[in-house]
Protein backbone atom coordinates (compact mmCIF):
# COMPACT_ATOMS: atom_id res chain seq x y z
CA UNK A 1 0.00 0.00 0.00
CA UNK A 2 1.34 3.72 -1.03
CA UNK A 3 0.52 6.99 -0.99
CA UNK A 4 1.05 9.35 -3.97
CA UNK A 5 -0.10 12.94 -5.19
CA UNK A 6 -2.01 12.36 -8.95
CA UNK A 7 -2.84 15.57 -11.11
CA UNK A 8 -5.75 14.90 -13.12
CA UNK A 9 -6.92 17.43 -15.77
CA UNK A 10 -9.29 19.07 -16.50
CA UNK A 11 -10.33 21.10 -19.65
CA UNK A 12 -11.77 24.40 -18.61
CA UNK A 13 -10.46 24.78 -14.88
CA UNK A 14 -6.96 23.92 -12.83
CA UNK A 15 -6.15 20.46 -12.90
CA UNK A 16 -7.15 18.54 -9.77
CA UNK A 17 -4.94 17.33 -7.44
CA UNK A 18 -5.82 14.64 -4.98
CA UNK A 19 -3.90 12.11 -2.46
CA UNK A 20 -4.34 9.14 -3.85
CA UNK A 21 -4.03 5.33 -1.75
CA UNK A 22 -3.22 2.64 -4.03
CA UNK A 23 -2.56 -0.88 -3.56
CA UNK A 24 -2.70 -4.73 -5.59
CA UNK A 25 -5.31 -7.16 -5.75
CA UNK A 26 -3.79 -9.48 -7.90
CA UNK A 27 -3.51 -8.59 -11.08
CA UNK A 28 -5.42 -5.18 -10.87
CA UNK A 29 -4.44 -2.03 -9.47
CA UNK A 30 -7.13 -0.34 -6.79
CA UNK A 31 -6.85 3.11 -6.16
CA UNK A 32 -8.67 5.26 -3.49
CA UNK A 33 -8.85 9.49 -2.98
CA UNK A 34 -7.90 10.10 0.69
CA UNK A 35 -8.04 14.18 -0.13
CA UNK A 36 -8.63 16.59 -2.50
CA UNK A 37 -5.48 19.46 -2.39
CA UNK A 38 -6.73 21.87 -5.09
CA UNK A 39 -6.32 25.50 -4.60
CA UNK A 40 -3.76 24.83 -1.82
CA UNK A 41 -0.49 27.23 -1.58
CA UNK A 42 2.00 25.79 -3.87
CA UNK A 43 4.29 25.61 -1.40
CA UNK A 44 2.59 23.09 0.48
CA UNK A 45 1.89 20.93 -1.98
CA UNK A 46 5.57 20.58 -2.86
CA UNK A 47 5.91 20.07 0.94
CA UNK A 48 3.48 17.19 1.00
CA UNK A 49 4.87 15.77 -2.59
CA UNK A 50 8.33 15.45 -0.82
CA UNK A 51 6.61 14.11 2.67
CA UNK A 52 4.84 11.61 0.24
CA UNK A 53 7.92 10.44 -1.90
CA UNK A 54 9.62 9.43 1.73
CA UNK A 55 11.24 12.72 2.75
CA UNK A 56 10.72 14.02 6.20
CA UNK A 57 8.95 17.24 7.75
CA UNK A 58 11.09 20.70 8.62
CA UNK A 59 9.72 23.11 11.01
CA UNK A 60 12.81 25.84 9.79
CA UNK A 61 15.19 25.55 7.12
CA UNK A 62 18.32 25.32 9.66
CA UNK A 63 16.40 21.55 9.50
CA UNK A 64 17.47 20.69 6.19
CA UNK A 65 21.08 20.69 6.25
CA UNK A 66 23.57 22.12 8.79
CA UNK A 67 26.57 24.22 8.32
CA UNK A 68 29.78 22.79 10.48
CA UNK A 69 32.26 25.11 9.25
CA UNK A 70 32.87 27.98 6.82
CA UNK A 71 36.47 27.98 5.34
CA UNK A 72 37.97 31.18 3.06
CA UNK A 73 38.51 29.04 -0.70
CA UNK A 74 37.96 31.39 -3.63
CA UNK A 75 41.33 32.62 -2.99
CA UNK A 76 42.98 29.17 -2.71
CA UNK A 77 40.99 28.12 -5.68
CA UNK A 78 42.41 30.79 -7.61
CA UNK A 79 46.12 30.05 -6.48
CA UNK A 80 45.32 26.32 -6.70
CA UNK A 81 44.16 26.38 -9.98
CA UNK A 82 47.25 28.97 -11.54
CA UNK A 83 50.00 26.94 -9.85
CA UNK A 84 48.19 23.46 -11.41
CA UNK A 85 47.97 25.30 -14.90
CA UNK A 86 51.40 26.06 -15.06
CA UNK A 87 52.51 23.09 -14.46
CA UNK A 88 54.33 23.69 -11.56
CA UNK A 89 53.06 20.78 -9.67
CA UNK A 90 54.92 18.37 -11.68
CA UNK A 91 58.20 20.52 -11.91
CA UNK A 92 58.18 20.26 -8.48
CA UNK A 93 58.15 16.13 -8.68
CA UNK A 94 56.74 14.27 -11.01
CA UNK A 95 55.00 11.51 -8.58
CA UNK A 96 52.71 12.11 -5.55
CA UNK A 97 54.31 12.53 -2.36
CA UNK A 98 54.06 14.51 1.41
CA UNK A 99 56.66 16.53 0.58
CA UNK A 100 55.29 17.38 -2.48
CA UNK A 101 51.92 18.44 -1.15
CA UNK A 102 53.49 20.44 1.68
CA UNK A 103 55.62 22.55 -1.02
CA UNK A 104 52.55 23.28 -3.09
CA UNK A 105 51.05 24.29 0.35
CA UNK A 106 53.85 26.30 1.79
CA UNK A 107 54.13 28.01 -1.53
CA UNK A 108 50.29 29.06 -2.01
CA UNK A 109 50.48 30.03 1.96
CA UNK A 110 53.60 32.54 1.02
CA UNK A 111 51.32 33.96 -1.51
CA UNK A 112 48.36 34.01 0.40
CA UNK A 113 48.72 34.56 4.25
CA UNK A 114 52.93 35.03 4.50
CA UNK A 115 53.85 33.74 7.92
CA UNK A 116 56.59 31.94 9.45
CA UNK A 117 56.93 27.77 9.36
CA UNK A 118 55.18 27.16 12.54
CA UNK A 119 51.83 29.50 12.04
CA UNK A 120 51.68 28.03 8.24
CA UNK A 121 51.77 24.03 9.97
CA UNK A 122 48.97 25.56 11.98
CA UNK A 123 46.72 27.50 9.27
CA UNK A 124 46.97 24.19 7.05
CA UNK A 125 45.60 21.44 10.43
CA UNK A 126 42.55 20.94 10.25
CA UNK A 127 41.21 21.47 13.92
CA UNK A 128 43.08 25.28 13.07
CA UNK A 129 42.79 25.77 9.74
CA UNK A 130 42.42 29.62 8.20
CA UNK A 131 41.50 28.09 4.70
CA UNK A 132 40.27 25.41 2.84
CA UNK A 133 44.28 24.90 1.60
CA UNK A 134 44.59 21.78 4.04
CA UNK A 135 41.66 20.04 2.92
CA UNK A 136 41.40 20.41 -0.57
CA UNK A 137 45.29 19.32 -0.44
CA UNK A 138 44.13 16.46 2.01
CA UNK A 139 47.30 17.18 4.29
CA UNK A 140 45.70 16.27 7.69
CA UNK A 141 47.17 17.74 10.29
CA UNK A 142 50.52 19.42 9.45
CA UNK A 143 53.97 20.24 11.85
CA UNK A 144 56.38 22.52 11.83
CA UNK A 145 59.18 20.16 11.88
CA UNK A 146 57.90 18.94 8.72
CA UNK A 147 57.61 21.96 6.88
CA UNK A 148 61.13 22.67 7.88
CA UNK A 149 61.88 19.08 6.81
CA UNK A 150 59.99 20.02 3.43
CA UNK A 151 62.35 22.94 3.46
CA UNK A 152 65.25 20.06 3.34
CA UNK A 153 63.22 18.27 0.50
CA UNK A 154 62.75 21.25 -1.47
CA UNK A 155 66.81 22.53 -1.74
CA UNK A 156 67.13 19.35 -3.38
CA UNK A 157 64.89 19.60 -5.98
CA UNK A 158 65.85 23.40 -6.93
CA UNK A 159 68.60 22.74 -9.55
CA UNK A 160 66.07 20.71 -11.65
CA UNK A 161 62.90 23.29 -11.06
CA UNK A 162 65.67 26.16 -12.16
CA UNK A 163 66.37 24.48 -14.85
CA UNK A 164 63.23 23.50 -15.82
CA UNK A 165 61.77 27.21 -15.73
CA UNK A 166 64.65 28.27 -17.86
CA UNK A 167 63.89 25.78 -20.91
CA UNK A 168 60.53 27.21 -20.43
CA UNK A 169 60.71 31.08 -20.25
CA UNK A 170 64.57 31.49 -22.11
CA UNK A 171 65.01 30.56 -25.69
CA UNK A 172 67.57 31.75 -27.90
CA UNK A 173 69.09 35.07 -28.29
CA UNK A 174 67.30 36.75 -25.30
CA UNK A 175 68.04 39.03 -22.43
CA UNK A 176 68.50 37.66 -18.67
CA UNK A 177 68.09 40.47 -16.40
CA UNK A 178 70.17 39.57 -13.14
CA UNK A 179 70.45 42.14 -10.08
CA UNK A 180 70.88 41.22 -6.26
CA UNK A 181 69.68 42.55 -3.02
CA UNK A 182 69.93 42.31 1.37
CA UNK A 183 67.74 40.95 3.80
CA UNK A 184 68.30 41.44 7.55
CA UNK A 185 68.19 38.85 10.21
CA UNK A 186 67.38 38.13 13.67
CA UNK A 187 69.75 36.70 15.68
CA UNK A 188 73.57 35.78 14.33
CA UNK A 189 73.11 32.05 14.32
CA UNK A 190 72.95 31.61 10.58
CA UNK A 191 76.32 30.70 9.13
CA UNK A 192 75.46 33.21 6.00
CA UNK A 193 74.63 36.29 8.14
CA UNK A 194 77.14 39.33 7.80
CA UNK A 195 77.54 42.80 8.03
CA UNK A 196 77.26 44.27 4.16
CA UNK A 197 75.74 46.72 2.53
CA UNK A 198 72.34 47.52 4.02
CA UNK A 199 70.09 48.26 1.65
CA UNK A 200 66.90 47.86 4.04
CA UNK A 201 68.06 50.87 6.44
CA UNK A 202 68.48 48.40 9.63
CA UNK A 203 71.91 49.12 11.18
CA UNK A 204 73.31 46.66 13.51
CA UNK A 205 71.43 43.84 11.78
CA UNK A 206 73.27 40.97 10.05
CA UNK A 207 72.06 40.31 6.45
CA UNK A 208 72.02 38.05 3.58
CA UNK A 209 72.28 38.73 -0.17
CA UNK A 210 70.29 37.15 -3.11
CA UNK A 211 70.73 37.22 -6.42
CA UNK A 212 67.47 37.21 -8.50
CA UNK A 213 67.39 36.14 -12.46
CA UNK A 214 64.49 37.19 -14.64
CA UNK A 215 63.05 37.14 -18.18
CA UNK A 216 62.78 39.94 -20.12
CA UNK A 217 59.43 40.50 -19.10
CA UNK A 218 60.43 39.93 -15.43
CA UNK A 219 59.34 36.72 -14.54
CA UNK A 220 61.81 35.03 -12.18
CA UNK A 221 63.48 31.63 -13.48
CA UNK A 222 66.36 30.97 -10.80
CA UNK A 223 67.43 32.61 -7.39
CA UNK A 224 70.71 32.07 -5.27
CA UNK A 225 71.66 33.44 -1.80
CA UNK A 226 75.09 34.55 -0.85
CA UNK A 227 77.03 35.75 2.82
CA UNK A 228 75.64 38.87 3.57
CA UNK A 229 79.19 40.90 2.74
CA UNK A 230 79.40 39.46 -0.91
CA UNK A 231 79.89 42.36 -2.95
CA UNK A 232 77.40 42.59 -5.65
CA UNK A 233 80.06 41.55 -8.55
CA UNK A 234 81.41 38.96 -6.68
CA UNK A 235 77.89 37.08 -7.27
CA UNK A 236 78.08 37.69 -11.02
CA UNK A 237 80.48 34.43 -11.44
CA UNK A 238 77.81 32.13 -10.12
CA UNK A 239 74.95 34.01 -12.44
CA UNK A 240 77.46 32.98 -15.59
CA UNK A 241 77.92 29.62 -14.92
CA UNK A 242 74.24 29.00 -13.84
CA UNK A 243 73.56 30.25 -17.45
CA UNK A 244 75.89 29.06 -19.42
CA UNK A 245 76.68 24.88 -18.01
CA UNK A 246 73.16 24.49 -16.30
CA UNK A 247 71.01 26.05 -18.33
CA UNK A 248 72.79 25.64 -21.66
CA UNK A 249 71.00 28.34 -22.68
CA UNK A 250 72.37 29.52 -26.75
CA UNK A 251 73.17 33.41 -27.17
CA UNK A 252 72.09 35.37 -24.76
CA UNK A 253 72.63 38.89 -23.16
CA UNK A 254 73.48 39.50 -19.45
CA UNK A 255 71.54 42.79 -18.07
CA UNK A 256 72.95 44.69 -14.77
CA UNK A 257 72.98 47.62 -13.41
CA UNK A 258 76.53 49.62 -13.20
CA UNK A 259 77.74 48.22 -9.65
CA UNK A 260 77.16 44.72 -10.53
CA UNK A 261 78.67 44.50 -14.67
CA UNK A 262 82.42 46.08 -14.00
CA UNK A 263 84.63 46.72 -16.38
CA UNK A 264 86.26 44.36 -14.56
CA UNK A 265 83.66 41.67 -14.35
CA UNK A 266 83.48 42.07 -17.99
CA UNK A 267 87.26 41.26 -18.81
CA UNK A 268 87.65 38.39 -16.08
CA UNK A 269 84.59 36.59 -16.45
CA UNK A 270 81.98 37.72 -18.98
CA UNK A 271 84.52 37.86 -22.26
CA UNK A 272 85.88 34.45 -21.28
CA UNK A 273 82.40 32.98 -21.16
CA UNK A 274 81.17 34.62 -24.12
CA UNK A 275 78.41 36.01 -22.65
CA UNK A 276 76.97 39.31 -24.21
CA UNK A 277 75.89 41.56 -21.64
CA UNK A 278 74.00 45.18 -20.93
CA UNK A 279 75.37 47.91 -18.51
CA UNK A 280 75.93 51.42 -17.80
CA UNK A 281 78.81 53.59 -16.95
CA UNK A 282 79.66 54.87 -13.55
CA UNK A 283 80.27 58.65 -13.17
CA UNK A 284 83.67 58.42 -12.86
CA UNK A 285 83.86 56.74 -16.33
CA UNK A 286 81.43 59.37 -17.81
CA UNK A 287 83.58 62.12 -16.53
CA UNK A 288 86.87 60.81 -18.37
CA UNK A 289 84.86 61.08 -21.56
CA UNK A 290 83.74 64.50 -21.19
CA UNK A 291 87.39 65.26 -20.79
CA UNK A 292 88.76 62.81 -24.02
CA UNK A 293 89.93 65.06 -26.39
CA UNK A 294 88.41 64.49 -30.20
CA UNK A 295 90.37 62.53 -32.92
CA UNK A 296 92.39 65.58 -34.01
CA UNK A 297 92.95 67.40 -30.03
CA UNK A 298 91.13 70.49 -31.48
CA UNK A 299 87.88 69.05 -32.04
CA UNK A 300 84.84 68.37 -29.52
CA UNK A 301 85.22 65.37 -27.39
CA UNK A 302 82.97 62.14 -28.52
CA UNK A 303 80.80 62.72 -25.38
CA UNK A 304 79.31 66.40 -25.29
CA UNK A 305 76.12 67.26 -23.43
CA UNK A 306 75.47 70.45 -25.15
CA UNK A 307 75.03 68.83 -28.48
CA UNK A 308 72.99 66.22 -27.29
CA UNK A 309 69.30 66.31 -28.52
CA UNK A 310 67.15 65.61 -24.83
CA UNK A 311 64.75 62.07 -24.95
CA UNK A 312 66.94 60.97 -28.08
CA UNK A 313 69.77 58.21 -27.86
CA UNK A 314 73.22 58.94 -29.40
CA UNK A 315 75.77 56.16 -30.22
CA UNK A 316 79.23 57.29 -29.67
CA UNK A 317 82.55 55.06 -29.52
CA UNK A 318 85.61 55.29 -26.92
CA UNK A 319 88.93 53.99 -26.99
CA UNK A 320 88.83 53.23 -23.78
CA UNK A 321 85.74 51.16 -23.80
CA UNK A 322 87.04 49.17 -27.34
CA UNK A 323 84.78 46.50 -28.86
CA UNK A 324 82.11 48.42 -26.96
CA UNK A 325 78.80 50.23 -27.67
CA UNK A 326 78.21 53.35 -25.44
CA UNK A 327 74.63 54.86 -26.41
CA UNK A 328 74.24 58.25 -24.48
CA UNK A 329 71.24 59.51 -23.28
CA UNK A 330 69.85 63.12 -21.69
CA UNK A 331 66.64 63.04 -19.65
CA UNK A 332 65.65 66.77 -19.45
CA UNK A 333 63.50 66.32 -16.31
CA UNK A 334 65.95 64.04 -14.43
CA UNK A 335 68.33 67.24 -15.75
CA UNK A 336 65.90 69.60 -14.06
CA UNK A 337 65.72 67.51 -10.62
CA UNK A 338 68.68 67.32 -9.91
CA UNK A 339 69.43 70.75 -10.35
CA UNK A 340 66.49 71.72 -8.08
CA UNK A 341 68.38 69.10 -5.24
CA UNK A 342 71.33 70.55 -5.78
CA UNK A 343 70.60 73.84 -5.30
CA UNK A 344 68.52 72.77 -2.16
CA UNK A 345 71.09 71.01 -0.95
CA UNK A 346 73.62 74.13 -1.36
CA UNK A 347 71.41 76.60 0.47
CA UNK A 348 70.81 73.98 3.20
CA UNK A 349 74.41 73.41 4.02
CA UNK A 350 74.91 77.78 3.73
CA UNK A 351 72.08 77.68 6.67
CA UNK A 352 73.99 75.52 8.98
CA UNK A 353 77.27 77.43 7.69
CA UNK A 354 76.08 80.39 8.81
CA UNK A 355 74.71 79.06 12.50
CA UNK A 356 78.17 78.02 13.21
CA UNK A 357 79.46 81.18 11.90
CA UNK A 358 76.94 83.29 15.05
CA UNK A 359 78.50 80.81 17.47
CA UNK A 360 82.32 81.79 16.84
CA UNK A 361 82.58 84.28 20.52
CA UNK A 362 85.40 82.86 22.01
CA UNK A 363 85.59 79.51 20.67
CA UNK A 364 88.68 79.52 18.55
CA UNK A 365 90.13 78.36 15.63
CA UNK A 366 89.98 74.23 16.95
CA UNK A 367 86.03 74.13 18.22
CA UNK A 368 85.53 76.05 14.62
CA UNK A 369 87.14 72.96 12.57
CA UNK A 370 85.50 70.20 14.69
CA UNK A 371 82.43 71.82 14.14
CA UNK A 372 82.39 72.23 10.18
CA UNK A 373 83.95 69.10 10.20
CA UNK A 374 81.48 67.20 11.78
CA UNK A 375 78.59 69.44 10.17
CA UNK A 376 79.27 71.21 6.99
CA UNK A 377 79.50 67.97 4.61
CA UNK A 378 75.85 67.11 6.21
CA UNK A 379 74.16 67.48 2.88
CA UNK A 380 77.42 65.63 1.10
CA UNK A 381 78.02 69.40 -0.56
CA UNK A 382 80.74 70.53 1.01
CA UNK A 383 83.25 69.77 -2.02
CA UNK A 384 81.14 72.74 -3.80
CA UNK A 385 82.38 75.40 -0.79
CA UNK A 386 85.27 77.18 -0.57
CA UNK A 387 85.54 77.15 3.54
CA UNK A 388 87.82 79.33 5.33
CA UNK A 389 88.56 79.17 9.29
CA UNK A 390 90.32 81.86 11.19
CA UNK A 391 90.45 82.36 14.66
CA UNK A 392 87.78 85.40 14.66
CA UNK A 393 85.51 84.39 11.63
CA UNK A 394 84.06 81.76 9.11
CA UNK A 395 83.47 82.82 5.47
CA UNK A 396 82.95 80.66 2.71
CA UNK A 397 82.16 80.94 -0.96
CA UNK A 398 80.55 78.48 -3.47
CA UNK A 399 82.70 76.81 -5.79
CA UNK A 400 81.00 77.53 -9.12
CA UNK A 401 84.07 75.40 -11.17
CA UNK A 402 82.81 72.31 -9.36
CA UNK A 403 78.79 73.02 -9.54
CA UNK A 404 79.17 73.91 -13.07
CA UNK A 405 81.60 70.65 -13.73
CA UNK A 406 78.84 68.60 -11.78
CA UNK A 407 76.22 69.99 -13.74
CA UNK A 408 77.18 68.85 -16.84
CA UNK A 409 76.35 65.12 -15.80
CA UNK A 410 72.95 66.14 -15.15
CA UNK A 411 70.17 64.08 -16.44
CA UNK A 412 73.30 62.48 -18.50
CA UNK A 413 73.59 58.51 -18.47
CA UNK A 414 75.66 55.88 -20.94
CA UNK A 415 74.50 52.45 -21.72
CA UNK A 416 77.50 49.83 -22.73
CA UNK A 417 76.84 47.01 -24.41
CA UNK A 418 78.83 44.30 -26.20
CA UNK A 419 76.12 43.18 -28.83
CA UNK A 420 76.18 44.41 -32.14
CA UNK A 421 73.96 46.90 -34.13
CA UNK A 422 72.74 44.01 -35.84
CA UNK A 423 71.34 42.31 -33.26
CA UNK A 424 69.72 45.13 -31.23
CA UNK A 425 69.41 49.02 -32.04
CA UNK A 426 70.31 51.71 -29.98
CA UNK A 427 66.69 52.32 -28.59
CA UNK A 428 65.83 48.37 -27.69
CA UNK A 429 69.26 48.23 -25.90
CA UNK A 430 68.40 51.22 -23.53
CA UNK A 431 65.08 49.94 -22.99
CA UNK A 432 66.81 46.79 -22.07
CA UNK A 433 68.79 48.25 -19.37
CA UNK A 434 65.76 49.83 -17.82
CA UNK A 435 63.94 46.74 -17.83
CA UNK A 436 65.74 46.57 -15.08
CA UNK A 437 62.93 48.31 -12.91
CA UNK A 438 61.14 45.08 -13.11
CA UNK A 439 63.71 43.12 -10.83
CA UNK A 440 63.41 46.01 -8.40
CA UNK A 441 59.70 45.67 -8.18
CA UNK A 442 60.18 41.71 -8.02
CA UNK A 443 62.61 42.54 -4.60
CA UNK A 444 59.73 44.91 -3.48
CA UNK A 445 57.19 41.85 -4.01
CA UNK A 446 59.37 39.67 -2.35
CA UNK A 447 60.49 41.64 0.51
CA UNK A 448 58.15 44.55 1.27
CA UNK A 449 54.37 44.60 0.49
CA UNK A 450 53.28 40.72 -0.48
CA UNK A 451 55.52 37.95 0.24
CA UNK A 452 57.43 38.45 3.03
CA UNK A 453 60.95 37.02 2.40
CA UNK A 454 61.99 38.49 6.14
CA UNK A 455 62.08 38.28 8.88
CA UNK A 456 63.47 35.21 8.60
CA UNK A 457 62.64 32.60 10.97
CA UNK A 458 64.85 29.70 10.06
CA UNK A 459 68.57 29.54 10.47
CA UNK A 460 70.06 26.43 9.39
CA UNK A 461 72.25 28.06 5.72
CA UNK A 462 70.12 25.52 3.58
CA UNK A 463 67.10 26.22 4.96
CA UNK A 464 67.39 29.74 4.33
CA UNK A 465 68.44 29.17 0.82
CA UNK A 466 65.39 27.02 0.39
CA UNK A 467 63.22 29.49 2.01
CA UNK A 468 64.06 32.33 0.15
CA UNK A 469 64.12 29.78 -3.35
CA UNK A 470 60.24 29.19 -1.60
CA UNK A 471 59.27 32.78 -2.00
CA UNK A 472 60.71 32.59 -5.51
CA UNK A 473 58.29 30.10 -6.51
CA UNK A 474 55.52 32.10 -4.68
CA UNK A 475 56.16 35.39 -6.73
CA UNK A 476 56.56 32.83 -9.71
CA UNK A 477 52.68 32.09 -9.16
CA UNK A 478 52.28 35.52 -8.45
CA UNK A 479 53.58 36.95 -11.58
CA UNK A 480 50.89 34.73 -13.53
CA UNK A 481 48.25 35.71 -11.39
CA UNK A 482 48.62 39.52 -12.06
CA UNK A 483 49.17 38.85 -15.74
CA UNK A 484 45.75 36.97 -15.80
CA UNK A 485 43.94 39.27 -13.42
CA UNK A 486 45.28 42.75 -15.03
CA UNK A 487 41.86 43.71 -16.41
CA UNK A 488 40.59 43.73 -12.73
CA UNK A 489 43.40 45.51 -11.16
CA UNK A 490 45.49 49.20 -10.91
CA UNK A 491 47.40 47.76 -14.09
CA UNK A 492 48.14 47.78 -17.62
CA UNK A 493 46.28 45.65 -19.47
CA UNK A 494 46.49 47.28 -23.06
CA UNK A 495 50.81 46.81 -22.80
CA UNK A 496 51.09 47.47 -26.47
CA UNK A 497 49.09 50.33 -26.75
CA UNK A 498 51.03 51.86 -23.65
CA UNK A 499 54.56 51.42 -25.58
CA UNK A 500 53.22 52.94 -28.78
CA UNK A 501 52.40 56.33 -26.76
CA UNK A 502 56.46 56.05 -25.69
CA UNK A 503 58.03 57.57 -28.81
CA UNK A 504 61.59 56.91 -26.97
CA UNK A 505 63.16 54.55 -24.42
CA UNK A 506 64.06 58.03 -22.77
CA UNK A 507 61.00 59.02 -21.67
CA UNK A 508 58.78 58.21 -18.66
CA UNK A 509 57.00 55.13 -19.05
CA UNK A 510 52.91 55.32 -20.53
CA UNK A 511 50.13 53.86 -19.45
CA UNK A 512 47.33 53.05 -21.96
CA UNK A 513 44.03 54.86 -22.44
CA UNK A 514 42.33 51.63 -20.83
CA UNK A 515 44.65 52.11 -17.36
CA UNK A 516 44.32 55.83 -17.15
CA UNK A 517 40.69 55.23 -17.25
CA UNK A 518 40.37 52.45 -14.46
CA UNK A 519 43.09 54.94 -12.34
CA UNK A 520 40.34 57.71 -12.47
CA UNK A 521 37.23 55.66 -12.46
CA UNK A 522 38.18 53.33 -9.88
CA UNK A 523 35.87 51.18 -11.83
CA UNK A 524 36.71 48.64 -15.00
CA UNK A 525 35.33 48.49 -18.31
CA UNK A 526 32.43 46.18 -17.10
CA UNK A 527 31.80 48.34 -14.09
CA UNK A 528 33.58 45.86 -11.64
CA UNK A 529 35.83 47.57 -8.91
CA UNK A 530 39.31 47.96 -9.20
CA UNK A 531 41.51 45.81 -6.96
CA UNK A 532 45.38 45.38 -6.07
CA UNK A 533 46.30 42.07 -6.27
CA UNK A 534 45.52 41.62 -2.33
CA UNK A 535 42.06 43.38 -2.34
CA UNK A 536 41.38 41.04 -4.99
CA UNK A 537 42.47 37.98 -3.12
CA UNK A 538 40.57 39.45 -0.42
CA UNK A 539 37.10 39.68 -2.25
CA UNK A 540 37.99 35.82 -3.54
CA UNK A 541 38.32 34.34 0.04
CA UNK A 542 34.60 35.25 0.95
CA UNK A 543 33.81 32.68 -1.64
CA UNK A 544 33.95 29.65 1.06
CA UNK A 545 33.65 26.32 0.88
CA UNK A 546 30.77 25.00 3.50
CA UNK A 547 31.24 21.47 5.27
CA UNK A 548 27.46 20.63 5.67
CA UNK A 549 25.58 17.63 6.84
CA UNK A 550 21.67 16.33 6.58
CA UNK A 551 19.77 15.46 9.40
CA UNK A 552 19.72 12.08 8.21
CA UNK A 553 23.19 11.86 7.87
CA UNK A 554 24.79 13.96 10.66
CA UNK A 555 28.11 11.94 11.11
CA UNK A 556 29.30 12.20 7.29
CA UNK A 557 30.09 15.85 5.74
CA UNK A 558 30.47 16.89 2.09
CA UNK A 559 31.61 20.47 0.59
CA UNK A 560 29.15 22.70 -1.08
CA UNK A 561 30.87 26.02 -2.68
CA UNK A 562 29.24 29.43 -1.86
CA UNK A 563 27.47 31.10 -5.09
CA UNK A 564 30.04 33.37 -6.44
CA UNK A 565 29.64 36.68 -7.08
CA UNK A 566 29.77 38.43 -10.58
CA UNK A 567 32.90 39.62 -9.77
CA UNK A 568 34.37 36.16 -8.57
CA UNK A 569 33.38 34.59 -11.92
CA UNK A 570 34.84 37.03 -13.78
CA UNK A 571 38.21 36.68 -11.96
CA UNK A 572 37.92 32.63 -12.57
CA UNK A 573 37.03 33.08 -15.74
CA UNK A 574 40.15 35.40 -16.85
CA UNK A 575 42.56 32.84 -14.59
CA UNK A 576 40.50 29.57 -16.73
CA UNK A 577 39.94 27.77 -13.17
CA UNK A 578 36.38 26.17 -12.13
CA UNK A 579 36.32 26.56 -8.23
CA UNK A 580 33.57 23.80 -8.16
CA UNK A 581 36.32 21.16 -9.84
CA UNK A 582 39.06 22.07 -6.85
CA UNK A 583 37.34 20.77 -3.36
CA UNK A 584 37.89 17.86 -1.22
CA UNK A 585 36.36 14.51 -1.74
CA UNK A 586 34.83 14.38 1.85
CA UNK A 587 34.77 16.56 4.44
CA UNK A 588 34.78 14.25 7.67
CA UNK A 589 32.61 15.89 10.44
Amino acid sequence: MSYHLESIPNRNSRPTLLIREAWREGKRIRKKTRANLTGMPEPLVNGIRALLKGGIALESVEDAFTIRRALPHGHVAAGLGTLRRLGLVRLLHRHPGRERDLAIAAILARLLDPGSKLATARHLSPDTAASSLGAVLGLGPVTGNELLGMLDWLLRRQRHIEKSLAHRHLGEATLILYDVTSSFLEGGCCPLAAFGHNRDGKKGKKQIVFGLLCTEEGCPVAVEVFAGNRGDPMTLGAQIAKIRDRFGVGRVALVGDRGMITTARIREELEPATLDWISALKATDIRKLLRQQGPEGGEPAPLCPETLVPDQVAEIVSPEFPGERLLVCLNPRLRQQRARKREALLEATEEILETIAQGLRHRGRDWINRRVGREANRRKVEKHFQITVTDEALTWSRNQENIAAEARLDGLYVIRTSLDAATMGPAEVVEAYKNLSRVEQAFRLLKTTRLEVRPVYVYNADRVRAHVFLCMLAYYVEWHLRRRLAPLLFEDDDRQQARAKRTSPVQPARISDRAKAKADTKTTAEGFPVHSLKTLLDDLATLTLNQVTLPTNPDQGFPMIAQATPLQRKAFELLEVEPAKIVPSTMPV
